[in-house]
């Protein structure tokens, strides 16, 4: 029996693999390992899909260094949009839009460090008239809020909180230095204090190695996340990791084949960055992928819901809520 398929067999058993196990599958047969997450997934998760979308709720001008991101006021990009928290209607009019389409959660992001008080106030009352009217689910993603915020925000009708670690301990100050690995843990650890599901992930692409990419998700794996965004770095000019080689197909499926054997129940979501992948992810979703977001992302394009949803057809996935 080959180590992948023991892995394989310690996972549908019940099992946890280590990190030195998961160490063992950077250099494992590629096309052997995906077909073996694949399997996993097809396992531990049929044939459900979590598709969402997202809504760039507060844009620009963010206090944070990420080297990553477009929207850091640290860096020159060809983004110069700006605008404060989006009134409900609009907030509302994109929740409508989506849940037209077949999208069975939205997520409402916000750039900054975290949202004032009174930014959370306003967005409950967003989030309170989604819930009157749309039925669509309400993921937020609002910077390093603590519990008390969150417990307003999952009163109001949002259940699931978005906190990427981005990359692992180690590699971190590489990526931010305007705050820490321990606030974002902290951040998670409050939301489900307050009674929400978690989501957290992080960027393929930033200058880290493959065990950087492990112990990032043996890092989500402790705090119990089961929504895992597997992101790919789009290198936009201007911002400090512009000149990053983006990763290819290969590299990709095997990362969210390692991600599957370390989360297999989890939903591991192939989110910004997909759109520069030669077959734009289709690929990953036959190597234990089974979640998305569609449509734009925050600052880049994306792949349009319509075109997501013929794919899931093809591949024999339906969509619904994963992880809840």
């Amino acid at each position: 029996m080959s180590k992948i398929s023991e892995l394989k067999e310690k996972v549908l058993a019940g099992g946890e693999i280590t990190r030195e196990e998961a160490l063992t599958l950077i250099d494992a047969p590629l096309e052997e390992l995906c077909a073996a997450a694949d399997e996993i997934r097809t396992k531990m998760s049929g044939n459900g899909f979590d598709i969402c979308t997202i809504i760039n709720g507060k844009c620009g001008k963010c206090s944070e260094d990420c080297k990553y991101c477009a929207q850091s006021a640290h860096y020159h990009t060809a983004l110069t949009e700006s605008y404060p928290l989006l009134p409900t209607e609009k907030i509302l009019e994109e929740a409508k839009y989506n849940a037209e389409r077949g999208v069975l959660r939205y997520s409402i992001v916000t750039s900054g460090k975290r949202l004032s008080p009174k930014e959370v106030d306003q967005l409950c009352e967003s989030i309170r008239e989604i819930r009157k009217q749309v039925k669509i689910e309400i993921c937020v993603s609002l910077g390093l809020l603590g519990e008390e915020d969150f417990r307003k925000l999952h009163e109001a009708g949002a259940s699931r909180v978005h906190c990427n670690m981005e990359s692992s301990a180690r590699y971190f100050k590489e990526v931010c230095t305007t705050h820490t690995y321990e606030e974002k843990i902290e951040t998670l650890k409050a939301a489900k204090r307050a009674g929400m599901s978690i989501c957290s992930g992080g960027i393929m692409g930033l200058g880290e190695n493959f065990e950087d990419r492990i112990d990032m998700g043996l890092t989500v794996r402790s705090l119990g996340v089961k929504s895992i965004p597997v992101n790919f770095l789009n290198p936009i000019p201007g911002i400090p990791f512009e000149n990053n080689k983006p990763l290819n197909n290969e590299e990709a499926r095997r990362c969210v084949a390692i991600f599957r054997f370390l989360i297999p129940d989890g939903s591991i979501r192939l989110a910004g960055g997909r759109g520069l992948l030669g077959d734009k992810g289709e690929g990953c979703f036959t190597s234990g992928s089974n979640a998305a977001i569609s449509g734009d992302m925050l600052t880049t394009a994306g792949i349009t819901i319509e075109t997501d949803m013929k794919l899931l057809e093809k591949l024999g996935y339906e969509a619904r809520l994963c992880n809840d």
